[in-house]
C-alpha cells in the first residue's frame, strides 16, 4: 500500500519534463491498467484526431472542446474486457442498471494555457465522448497540473442504439511538483487492485460504477464529516470554555466547537485562494514561532497564539489597524478593555510582536459576523467571555495544540455513538483537514471535482447541531453525516418553484401549458438544449428573473437560496449567454437615480462588473444584490 503511494507521488513528479505518452502510460501501468491495446497517433495533434475520428456528422463542438488550446493530444490505450480477464478470473459483459460498457479508451492531452477551469474541462471530456461509442477518460496536463477526467454514460431511454452523457468528475490540478496526499489517495483508491479488493467486480460496467463510487463526492463528503465527527466529540472531553454566559458544560462545550470548527473550515477555503498562508497550519513553522508548541498534552500556544489571533485580531480587523494590546498601567488596561480585535499572547511567540504580526500581515480583512468575538459588555459594562480571548487566564478558552497535530489513535466513543466494542481512531484537526482537497467552486449536477466544496461548510454546520441537540442527537450520531438537505431534493425544490413563477411570466395564449412547462424543463436542464423560446419570450423571462424575490424563512445553512442562486445563473447563461439584455436590465434601473453623478458613477460601476471579469460574475453580483 504504501509502496504504491509512494510510486504514484513519483509518477506524478515525473511529469515535470518528458514525453507526456509514455508518463501516462507509466501512470496508469503502475495503477493495474495494462493492455497491449495501443494506436498511438503518428502526429499528437488536434488535425490528425480531426482526420481520425470526426466526419461530417459528427456532433463534435470545436469551440467547446477549445481544440485551439490543444497542445498535444495522443490516444493512450484501449481497455477491454480480454485484458481485464488476464487479472480476474471471472469477467462477463452483460447490461447492468441499462448500461452496456465493453471497453474504455484513455487520451492524454496537453493544453496550452497554465490553468482551466473545472467547466473547460468538463466540456473538452463531453465533447470527445461524443465522438466514441465507449466511455473515454482523459489525463489533462496544462502547465504544473494534471487533471483526470471521468464521464458517466446511460443507454438512451428511447433509443437504446444511443446513450446519454451524463456527468463529468474530474481528479482536478493535480500539483506535479508537490502533489496533494488527497490526490495520490484519491488514484490509490482508483488502481485496479484496490478497486477489485473493495469492489470485486466481474465486467466492465460493475468496474465503471466501482470507478463512479470512489469518485462519489457523497462518499467523500460522507468519510470527511466521520473524521470530523470522530474529533468533535474527542475535544468535547479536552477542551475548556468560559461559563459566563452558558452554564451547562456539554452545551457551551458543544456551541463553542461548532464555532471553531466551523471558521477552521471556513479558513481553510481561503488558504485554498492563498489568502491565508499555508505556514501558519505548519507543523515545523509553529514550532519555530511559538513557545512550547504541541510539548505535551498540556500545551495550548496555538489555538491562542494563532487561532484566536486569526479570528478576532486579523479577519475581525483592518489591515492597517492591526496590532497587539499594551500591558501597562489601570489606564492604559482600562481603555482596552473590552476591545476584542487586537492581538494577546505575545507571550507564546519566540519572535517579537512586529515579527508575529508579520506572519499575518497579507491576510484580508473580512467585514461579516462569523469572525466577530463573542465576549461582549453587558448593560453594566462587565464583559461576560463566551469566546474566551482574554489576558486574564481565568476567562481564557483552553483548545489543546495536541487536538490540532496529534498523531491518530484509538479512542473509545461508542457510548457517543450508542454502538459496542467498535474501535474509532482520532486524530488532529489540521491533519484531518490536510488530507482532502478542497475546491471554491462548488459542484453541479453535471460536473464534480473530487474534492470538499463550499456546500460542505452548511453540512457540518446543520449535522453537528443535530448532534447535540437533544431531540434529534440520538439519531444524528447514529446517521452521521445525514443531517441536511440533499442535493438531489434541492434540485428539486428550485425547480419546481422556478417552473411555477417563471410560466407566469410568459403570454398566455402563445404556447399550451404543458408545452410551457416543457419548454421551461427543457431551459432549466444541465443538457446541451439550446434556448427554446424566442426572443420576446427571452426577454419576458430575464424581466421576470429580475424582478423575482427569493425567500426562505427556514434557511438554514442556505441549501435552498444557493441552490437558486445556481440555476438562476445556469438559465441566464442559455436566455442570455453574453449578458446583453441582463446587463442593459441594470443600467436601466440606476438611470431613474435623480443626482447625475451618482446616476453617472452607477453605471460606471456596473459596465466595469460586467466588462471586466467573466460572464458569471455580473449574472451572480445583481442577482445576489436584488433577487436573494
Amino acid at each position: 500500500m504504501i509502496e504504491l503511494k509512494t510510486k504514484i507521488k513519483n509518477l506524478i513528479e515525473n511529469f515535470k519534463e518528458g514525453n507526456l505518452t509514455d508518463l501516462s502510460l507509466s501512470l496508469f501501468k503502475d495503477l493495474g491498467y495494462k493492455t497491449d491495446r495501443q494506436s498511438p497517433f503518428i502526429q499528437k495533434t488536434y488535425q490528425f484526431f480531426k482526420d481520425s475520428f470526426l466526419d461530417n456528422a459528427t456532433r463534435f463542438n470545436q469551440a467547446k472542446a477549445l481544440v485551439s488550446e490543444w497542445k498535444y493530444i495522443d490516444l493512450l490505450f484501449q481497455l477491454s474486457k480480454d485484458e481485464i480477464s488476464h487479472q480476474i478470473s471471472l469477467f462477463d459483459t452483460r447490461r447492468i442498471d441499462n448500461t452496456i460498457i465493453e471497453s474504455y479508451l484513455f487520451f492524454a492531452l496537453e493544453l496550452f494555457k497554465d490553468h482551466y477551469s473545472r467547466t473547460a474541462l468538463s466540456q473538452i471530456t463531453r465533447e470527445i465522448n461524443k465522438v466514441f461509442p465507449m466511455p473515454v477518460m482523459v489525463l489533462f496536463k496544462y502547465g504544473q497540473s494534471l487533471t483526470l477526467a471521468v464521464i458517466n454514460r446511460r443507454l438512451h431511454k428511447r433509443d437504446e442504439r444511443k446513450d446519454v452523457l451524463e456527468k463529468v468528475t474530474l481528479i482536478k490540478d493535480i500539483n506535479i511538483e508537490q502533489p496533494h496526499r488527497a490526490h495520490i489517495e484519491i488514484l490509490f483508491d482508483l488502481s485496479f487492485s484496490e478497486l477489485l479488493r473493495i469492489h470485486k467486480f466481474t465486467n466492465f460496467v460493475e468496474l465503471h460504477h466501482a470507478w463512479q463510487k470512489t469518485l462519489d463526492i457523497k462518499e467523500l463528503n460522507k468519510r470527511f464529516f466521520q473524521e470530523l465527527a470522530n474529533w468533535y466529540f474527542w475535544a468535547m472531553e479536552h477542551v475548556s470554555f468560559p461559563d459566563d454566559v452558558e452554564k451547562d458544560r456539554e452545551i457551551r462545550n458543544a456551541t463553542s466547537l461548532i464555532r471553531l470548527i466551523t471558521r477552521i473550515i471556513f479558513i481553510w477555503f481561503l488558504k485554498e485562494k492563498d489568502l491565508v498562508p499555508e505556514m501558519l497550519f505548519d507543523r515545523k513553522e509553529l514550532s519555530r514561532v511559538l513557545r512550547e508548541f504541541a510539548r505535551n498534552k498540556k500545551s495550548i500556544s496555538y489555538y491562542h497564539a494563532i487561532l484566536q489571533n486569526l479570528f478576532f485580531g486579523t479577519l475581525n480587523q483592518k489591515m492597517n489597524e492591526r496590532g497587539f494590546t499594551r500591558n501597562g498601567n489601570l489606564e492604559l488596561n482600562k481603555r482596552e478593555y473590552g476591545v476584542k480585535n487586537l492581538f494577546r499572547y505575545a507571550n507564546c511567540f519566540t519572535v517579537s510582536e512586529k515579527e508575529a504580526l508579520a506572519l499575518f500581515k497579507d491576510i484580508p480583512f473580512l467585514n461579516g459576523g462569523l469572525f466577530d468575538c463573542l465576549d461582549k459588555e453587558n448593560d453594566d459594562g462587565k464583559v461576560l467571555y463566551s469566546d474566551g480571548f482574554s489576558r486574564n487566564p481565568r476567562k481564557q478558552a483552553i483548545v489543546p495544540d495536541f487536538l490540532f497535530f496529534g498523531s491518530e489513535e484509538e479512542y473509545d466513543l461508542n457510548d457517543v455513538y450508542g454502538t459496542k466494542n467498535k474501535r474509532y481512531k482520532v486524530k488532529g484537526l489540521i491533519d484531518i483537514l490536510a488530507g482532502y482537497k478542497f475546491t471554491v467552486a462548488e459542484n453541479t449536477p453535471i460536473e464534480e471535482e473530487v474534492a470538499l466544496d463550499p456546500e460542505l461548510l452548511g453540512k457540518v454546520f446543520e449535522n453537528l447541531l443535530a448532534s447535540y441537540n437533544p431531540e434529534t442527537r440520538t439519531t444524528a450520531r447514529k446517521q452521521t453525516g445525514s443531517f441536511y438537505t440533499p442535493r438531489e431534493i434541492v434540485n428539486y425544490m428550485v425547480d419546481e418553484s422556478l417552473i411555477a413563477y417563471l410560466s407566469q411570466a410568459l403570454i398566455k395564449g402563445r404556447r399550451t401549458r404543458n408545452d410551457i412547462e416543457n419548454c421551461l424543463r427543457d431551459l432549466l436542464s444541465y443538457s446541451e438544449t439550446p434556448n427554446p423560446f424566442d426572443y420576446e419570450e427571452t426577454r419576458l423571462l430575464i424581466a421576470a428573473i429580475d424582478s423575482c424575490k427569493i425567500l426562505d424563512p427556514a434557511c438554514g445553512s442556505g441549501a435552498f437560496p444557493m441552490g437558486m442562486l445556481h440555476k438562476l445563473v445556469h438559465i441566464l447563461h442559455k436566455l442570455d449567454p453574453q449578458n446583453d439584455h441582463w446587463k442593459e436590465r441594470q443600467i436601466k434601473k440606476v438611470r431613474q437615480i435623480d443626482d447625475p453623478v451618482i446616476r453617472n458613477q452607477s453605471i460606471a460601476k456596473i459596465i466595469s462588473a460586467f466588462e471586466n471579469n467573466e460572464l458569471d460574475y455580473g449574472r451572480k453580483l445583481y442577482l445576489i444584490e436584488n433577487c436573494i
